[in-house]
């Protein structure tokens, strides 16, 4: 088997999750290397909707704890839009009434409030301002600021996390420790989205239907990302036409302008989902370190920074 040198610590993924995590350890004085199989727009992160909420993942409490401390990071960022891709926006979670929220949410969000009947016509809802990040921008500045801060990107696919003799390995594969570690309880969900031209929206919305189906939309800049679906164990990455459809109807039926809007461009990603979040540090078979930080489903973006600060913690021993 092929093996090298790889520095100090050697993370495996090159989407948000593996991106986080080895910035920070960078920035901590670590000799890291990442290892890549896409580049940062092919990674299931680019195809994100990337609102800040946790949603799909346990354990509760620590993606409570991981998303907190996410948000102070995305707060901070959100001073330099332009170049991290990370904005604060007003908008509506649909069918959620404040007390459903949480402490653990209100105390750090003073601005949430109950929707007005105006606001969201549909039913009951809260107001919040909450980061939303322009992943198409802040994938490609992680990635610059790993490297600033000397690590070392690769384009490489990984048939196994014992092809490298580094004394410490972090595996944020997402779907792909599925045959990596092996880990059959990671599944994927599939979100298909819609991109349109924005005709005019500035606050983002998310609501389910009687019937449980998605509609939210999330503007970004120069356009509007439409969505959305949550299907599990399911493999496609081709946009299916009549799905495409029934989103913009979804949509739509919240604003009507959504109707009329060009459609840009449709979306594709298989959301990582394991029943918890793995992230913890265990050993090779040859006792060199392997930390484990995957299994995010649908909340990568939101619990990133606070999972890669505990996976750099892990990784340091």
């Amino acid at each position: 088997m092929e093996t090298e040198l790889d520095g100090d610590v050697l993370v495996i993924g090159g989407g948000v999750i593996g991106l986080t995590t080895a910035v920070l350890l960078a920035e901590r004085g670590v000799r890291v290397r990442l290892w890549a199989r896409d580049p940062v727009g092919r990674t299931t992160s680019a195809v994100a909707g990337a609102l800040w909420w946790p949603y799909r993942i346990e354990p509760v409490a620590s993606a409570y704890a991981w998303a907190l401390r996410s948000l102070e990071v995305y707060e901070e960022l959100a001073a330099r839009p332009e170049a991290t891709g990370v904005r604060m926006v007003e908008g509506v979670l649909g069918e959620t009434a404040l007390d459903e929220v949480g402490v653990w949410a209100a105390a750090r969000l003073p601005g949430l409030r109950t929707a007005t009947a105006e606001e969201y016509p549909a039913g009951s809802g809260v107001r919040a301002r909450l980061p939303l990040i322009d992943m198409t921008a802040h994938l490609p500045w992680l990635r610059e600021r790993l490297l600033a801060a000397g690590g070392v990107v690769e384009a490489r696919t990984v048939a196994g996390l014992t092809e490298t003799d580094a004394p410490v390995v972090v595996n944020c594969t997402g779907l792909a420790a599925r045959e990596l570690v092996p880990d059959p309880s990671v599944r994927p969900v599939r979100g298909q989205l819609v991109v349109v031209e924005n005709p005019g929206i500035d606050t983002w919305m998310v609501s389910t239907g009687a019937d449980g189906a998605m509609a939210y939309f999330f503007p970004q800049p120069g356009r509007l990302v439409l969505g959305g679906t949550a299907e599990e164990d399911a493999w496609s990455t081709e946009p299916d036409p009549a799905v495409a459809e029934a989103i913009v109807r979804r949509c739509a039926a919240l604003r009507p302008e959504i109707a009329g809007a060009r459609v840009l461009e449709h979306q594709v990603g298989l959301r990582p989902a394991r029943d918890a979040v793995r992230l913890e540090r265990s050993a090779l078979p040859d006792g060199r370190a392997l930390v484990h930080n995957y299994g995010h489903g649908g909340a990568g973006v939101t619990v990133a920074w606070g999972c890669a600060e505990e996976a750099a913690t892990l990784a340091a021993g």
